[in-house]
């Protein structure tokens, strides 16, 4: 369907993976607008639970194809670089705005736009061989891909300046230890580890997900008030639900509840 995107889909989970394997699934050409459609197809999916985003080969993603931005310096063509820009936006925007968990599986280093990307999703698990990297400052460029707004959330300011200041890399045991990832595993447990935690969520009740998704992301720039309105309308929602309902018997039960998202 897509150019260098690979999209497969497994009982209500759905693998979205980079696929340019030989240049480290940096970006070029349109691959940036297709991973957005990919992302947007099964945020409006409603037979798809969980979305997981991954890459071949070695390597998760070294963000941009620098090559090809060179090419795009030397024709001045601010206006393409604007478009490409714009569906970087557009993949970022997919992942926060879709009511489902999106777990990255970081099999390989991840730079700029690539490091960015995992960052956005709600769940980072990385093998020990994996990496993270700022690359920005080093080639004359600006973080995009909302590298400054997840980044120093996930860490603290100091630290999130340190990394975009100076561009190092950090290695997987690292970013464990600043919270960044949720997980480090053998390079071989990646993939079984991966669909283990997605089809926990897929068991999970896909209102109620939603909603946690959404107040957990709201409440950074919320105070408390807002969110004690917003966790009342959320769980009234959930009360009246088929699935509140089916949750609330099956604990009663003693069974395995079983959801529908209704």
């Amino acid at each position: 369907m897509y150019e260098h995107i690979l999209v497969s889909q497994t009982e209500g989970i759905v693998t979205i993976t980079l696929n340019r394997p030989d240049k480290l699934n940096a970006f070029i050409g349109h691959m940036r607008r297709d991973l957005a459609e990919a992302l947007e197809h099964a945020g409006a999916d409603r037979s798809i639970r969980v979305v997981i985003i991954t890459g071949a080969g070695r390597a998760f993603c070294a963000g941009g194809d620098v090559r090809f931005m060179a090419e795009l310096m030397q024709r001045r063509d601010s206006e393409e670089f604007a478009r490409i820009l714009g569906a970087g936006r557009r993949v970022i925007t997919a992942i926060r705005h879709m009511s489902k968990p999106v777990i990255a599986a970081v099999n390989g280093p991840a730079s700029g736009a690539g490091a960015n990307l995992a960052f956005a999703c709600d769940l980072r698990i990385a093998v020990t061989t994996a990496s993270f990297t700022q690359s920005f400052l080093k080639v004359g460029l600006h973080p995009d891909w909302g590298g400054t707004f997840f980044l120093p959330r996930l860490v603290t300011p100091n630290k999130a300046c340190e990394l975009f200041f100076l561009g190092e890399p950090i290695d997987a045991a690292e970013a464990l230890r600043l919270n960044i990832v949720n997980e480090v595993v053998e390079p071989e447990e990646l993939e079984t580890t991966t669909l283990q935690l997605a089809e926990r969520l897929r068991g999970a009740p896909p209102l109620a997900l939603a909603a946690a998704k959404q107040a957990i992301y709201e409440s950074e720039a919320a105070d408390l008030e807002e969110m004690l309105r917003y966790e009342t309308e959320a769980q009234l929602r959930c009360f009246e639900s088929d699935d509140g309902h089916e949750g609330v018997h099956a604990f009663l039960e003693k069974r395995e509840p079983q959801f529908t998202g209704h």
